[in-house]
């Protein structure tokens, strides 16, 4: 048996459109590369290119009127609650800002001979990080490579030709049909720049560099049109920069470009794949089955569309996993925004949902693939937009709520904007957009145990908690509830028929404070501090509504067991206490456990999943659930029902959160940590009876690499990051090794091994 990594995703012809392009991305500057032999077109994009600026949109009627939307929720009068919050809770304006494009590069490709292509081959190297497209006209064999560079901030093509003398095109920077720039300039001989405005009050600056680099032949501007004759080969280097994160963006983006230049294509592709592999080729997926081996020779799109008529093809599964650890490493690195809804791929002046930072859980599960799969760095940039959120949050909860600490709603943009976002009762006024992303840090602390960090991000998570200390109201019988609440984005029945969205204490609210409140005492107690505010997170915690099941079974995604309006709906919020919360585990909790099955049974039966993140966050729940036949069946309806060409994920449209979303699942089903032990394999499916995983990380500091055969673990080496106690869970009798000798204190019971390691050690571990 033969184990083989996917790495490649290949095609026999040009992208007829964006979604069957190529993307290529190095956190701040991504292409969408389509291949095409007379006409090409790179589809940019700048992280930083985003309409307006940055404004007070808090509604100053919130806070009068906030008593009144809380009486009228206890009273049960839903329509004049609705009304109220509609006009005194909404953003003025309603909308934040939204994402654009930076452009096109358009090229006019000139060959001698009037032959048609032929041997086109159009693929995307995703452990390299590079597109390519290769054919022959003629008897010319063409060569292109595109990629996006992180140490040398570039989007780099390199046209080459196996004759001299046969490159020559025509290329133009522009950017939408209606030409949404200022004016094309000649920087120099060798460069086109693009200048122009993002638009909006307060709105940043754009440039657009484009520099040829010939061997052989000559490079001349004429207008707006960079042209290039009879060269040996060619490398088209694209920079751009905005005024958000530099004063003069036309010199950084002229220099850059400059600088690059200055270097030879070997080099600039050379650094490229060490930045890029560095990454990429921490985790190794290997998958098999006896339909592999043809399956190899067989285009992406050809083996998709297979899979969409019922085939199953586990090689496409492992490239899938492998290609969001792509999307990720390309769309999210230090110093770049975060990964939007679309990564940073958009075409659309006005994209759907503007294309920002959606916080009910899509921006939250583009980063679920980041500590597991090994791209903790990756993890950043999130990072840093909380941070530029405290302060518009701060304001918001005073001027809102009259609350400390800081709060955000459902959506955020480039600014950190945090005043509620559209008038949309189910999601509007929903106030745990922050909360939610906070405990991404203290994720990120559980997986890497670096002290230094957790004290940088305490203040942001205690800050967090402080909202809720303000804001929560207590019940007649105690508790402590949102008011106003929402389940994203549902809605519930009354007994007379009468529909509501608005409602009192959410299930969800009381798991992501749960959580919240939590990590916060864990992460006091971790530094020593604040004994007074441990106690005050423990009792609070104590009295926050406990999960309920209701009448069919399930677990109630509100205070009252009502039935909803949409029993197939696509945010299944009440069970964030599964995942990504750690609440509901197979073990510790089996009534919630049994129960959040029965919510997912009902869910599927009524069409949920329909969308492709709705989908991925299946899998992860019945990775977590332990049920691997159903987790297969998810990931393989995912792909034959909500994924495009380039397999990127289609909700539809395209929305990244999908991929990111289902290589989250995949990890989950091959090894969990959240119920405080290592559980190798836990979910593990028929249809993968082979294979290996290499590079995971688990919380505890631990990396670890599977390998199994037939179903069954063959071998698990557990690396130590930190001296710590490791806990395994496992169904079988196990032997553990260090430097090739059974280690003695390990202790066994009810079906977990444990034993102390020390930081920089290797465990193996293997059936007895």
């Amino acid at each position: 048996m033969t184990l083989v990594e996917e790495t490649r995703l290949w095609y026999k012809e040009p992208a007829s459109n964006w979604e069957e392009a190529l993307p290529v991305g190095n956190g701040k500057l991504g292409g969408m590369v389509f291949g095409g032999i007379r006409r090409e077109r790179i589809a940019l994009n700048e992280d930083s290119v985003w309409y307006g600026g940055p404004r007070d949109r808090n509604n100053p009627d919130a806070l009068p009127y906030l008593p009144k939307i809380r009486e009228l929720l206890r009273e049960g009068s839903l329509n004049e609650a609705h009304d109220l919050s509609a006009m005194a809770l909404s953003g003025v304006p309603e909308t934040q800002r939204h994402y654009m494009p930076l452009g096109d590069i358009e090229l006019s490709l000139k060959y001698d001979s009037k032959e048609e292509a032929r041997e086109y081959v159009r693929a995307l190297d995703i452990v390299n990080g590079i597109a390519s497209v290769t054919f022959t006209k003629g008897d010319v064999c063409f060569a292109r490579e595109t990629f996006a560079s992180f140490p040398d901030e570039a989007i780099v093509t390199r046209f080459t030709a196996d004759k001299p003398g046969s490159i020559s095109f025509t290329a133009r920077l522009l950017r939408g049909s209606n030409r949404y720039y200022d004016e094309l300039v000649k920087a120099d001989e060798n460069t086109i720049v693009m200048r122009g405005m993002c638009g909006g009050s307060g709105g940043s600056d754009f440039r657009t560099s484009l520099r040829a680099v010939a061997d052989g032949g000559s490079v001349s501007i004429i207008g707006e049109h960079l042209i290039v004759e009879g060269a040996n080969s060619v490398t088209l280097l694209l920079t751009a920069a905005t005024s958000f994160r530099h004063a003069d963006p036309e010199a950084y983006a002229v220099h850059a470009g400059a600088r690059a230049g200055l270097i030879s294509y070997e080099e600039l592709k050379s650094r490229h794949i060490q930045d890029f592999t560095s990454l990429s080729k921490r985790v190794l997926l290997r998958l098999t089955d006896a339909a592999y081996s043809n399956a190899a020779y067989v285009p992406t799109n050809e083996r998709l569309k297979l899979v969409q008529e019922g085939s199953a093809d586990v090689g496409l599964m492992a490239l899938y996993y492998q290609f969001g650890r792509y999307l990720l490493i390309s769309s999210s690195r230090p110093g770049s925004l975060p990964a939007n809804l679309q990564g940073i791929w958009n075409e659309k002046m006005l994209p759907p949902w503007d294309s920002k930072y959606t916080i009910n859980i899509n921006t939250q599960m583009n980063y679920w693939p980041a500590e597991a799969g090994n791209l903790a760095e990756c993890h950043e940039p999130l990072f840093d937009l909380i941070k530029r959120m405290r302060e518009p949050g701060r304001i918001t909860a005073r001027a809102m709520y009259d609350c400390g600490g800081f709060v955000a709603h459902h959506n955020t943009d480039i600014w950190g904007d945090t005043a509620p976002q559209d008038i949309y009762l189910p999601a509007s006024y929903w106030t745990l957009g922050a909360a939610w992303l906070c405990l991404h840090m203290w994720e990120h602390y559980e997986y890497g145990l670096d002290d230094a960090f957790l004290e940088q991000i305490y203040p942001t998570l205690k800050e967090s908690a402080q909202f809720f200390v303000d804001f929560l109201t207590e019940t007649e019988d105690g508790l402590l509830v949102l008011n106003p609440s929402v389940s994203p984005e549902n809605t519930y029945l009354l007994p007379n028929g009468q529909s509501g969205t608005l409602c009192i204490g959410a299930s969800m609210d009381s798991q992501i404070l749960y959580e919240l409140f939590t990590a916060c005492a864990e992460a006091a107690k971790k530094l020593g501090i604040d004994s007074s505010e441990q106690e005050l997170w423990h009792n609070m915690r104590a009295r926050l509504p406990e999960p309920a099941i209701g009448k069919h079974g399930q677990i109630q995604e509100w205070m009252e067991d009502y039935e909803e309006a949409e029993p197939g709906h696509r945010h299944i919020s009440h069970l964030f206490a599964l995942h990504p919360g750690k609440r509901f585990t197979v073990r510790g909790t089996p009534e919630w456990a049994n129960a959040a099955r029965v919510t997912l049974d009902q869910r599927l039966a009524s069409g949920g999943g329909h969308t492709g993140w709705s989908r991925a966050w299946i899998i992860n729940f019945w990775a977590r659930l332990e049920d691997g036949e159903k987790a297969y069946a998810n990931v393989q309806d995912l792909l034959s029902h909500s994924t495009l060409p380039n397999l990127f994920d289609n909700h539809p449209p395209f929305q990244i959160d999908g991929n990111f979303g289902g290589a989250a699942g995949i990890t989950e089903m091959l090894l969990q940590c959240h119920a405080g032990s290592l559980h190798v394999l836990p979910a593990l499916p028929e249809a993968w009876p082979h294979g290996e995983v290499t590079g995971l990380r688990a919380r505890g500091g631990f990396e670890v690499d599977i390998r199994w055969s037939n179903g069954l673990l063959v071998e698990a080496c557990i690396r130590a990051g930190a001296a710590n106690s490791c806990v395994v869970q496992s169904s079988i009798p196990l032997i553990v090794r260090k430097d090739g000798h059974e280690v003695k204190d390990v202790f066994s019971k009810d079906g977990l091994v444990s034993w102390t390691v020390s930081a920089g050690s290797e465990y193996v571990l293997s059936p007895k």
